[in-house]
């Protein structure tokens, strides 16, 4: 299930450049995306399918409603720069760049979550296999180690954001890093399994007990997702 964005117009591309935009904002607008409007990517399980770990409920609301709200946002911030570009009017268009970023970022993120979550009684859960194995112990010494890393990553941020398992092109290696709010991951880090620590992807299960959340959804990352993700990067 790949992330159905849209491709931006040279013209807001040329805006968002010439701004004094934030590089997170101008990375997304310079991506390569999928022709068309961006759409709610359909989910390859039921809402209910990550019970006990993730509820159903909890599944419904994350991706109807919050990521729903991402993708609106995205596709009116694309709207409305290519409106104020297609009129000169370059100033405009560099102002809307953090809604791109924000909205961008979120559709990306959450599309690429989906992706690493899956059933326990399916791919979801045990431990990697293979290259993604090897490459994890050479860079970590361990699974566990891997865990208890993102863990305290998760754990150490405040407000909202991400934490995120990438793939650092220039050095070769994995590394765990942290994005605030929506910031997608970008330059020389390829994203390979993210986290939501955003309240709405755990509150309604557990309160405020959230480090629960972040033992509790090891139990469903799909790593052969993972796996195929570092094959390409």
């Amino acid at each position: 299930m790949a992330a159905s964005v849209l491709r931006i117009a040279p013209s807001a591309r040329a805006a968002l450049r010439a701004s004094s935009a934030k590089p997170a904002g101008a990375a997304l607008a310079s991506a390569a995306f999928v022709r068309g409007k961006a759409t709610l990517p359909d989910l390859p399980y039921d809402y209910g399918a990550l019970e006990p770990h993730i509820s159903g409920k909890i599944m419904e609301l994350h991706h109807k409603n919050h990521h729903q709200t991402y993708v609106n946002g995205l596709n009116s911030a694309l709207a409305e720069i290519e409106e104020a570009a297609s009129k000169g009017n370059q100033s405009k268009a560099a102002t809307l760049a953090p809604l791109l970023n924000f909205h961008g970022g979120g559709h990306i993120n959450h599309s690429l979550f989906w992706e690493n979550l899956a059933p326990a009684n399916k791919d979801g859960g045990g431990e990697p296999e293979g290259a993604l194995k090897s490459a994890i112990a050479r860079d970590f010494g361990s699974f566990a180690t891997l865990q208890s890393q993102v863990n305290a990553a998760l754990a150490g941020i405040q407000g909202s954001g991400w934490a995120w398992l990438v793939k650092d092109k220039a050095a070769g290696t994995l590394q765990v890093v942290t994005r605030a709010n929506q910031d997608p991951v970008s330059g020389n880090y390829v994203p390979l399994m993210g986290i939501d620590a955003w309240e709405h992807a755990y509150y309604l299960q557990y309160q405020n007990r959230k480090a629960e959340y972040f033992s509790a959804i090891w139990n469903v990352i799909n790593w052969k997702a993972v796996a195929g993700r570092l094959e390409k990067a």
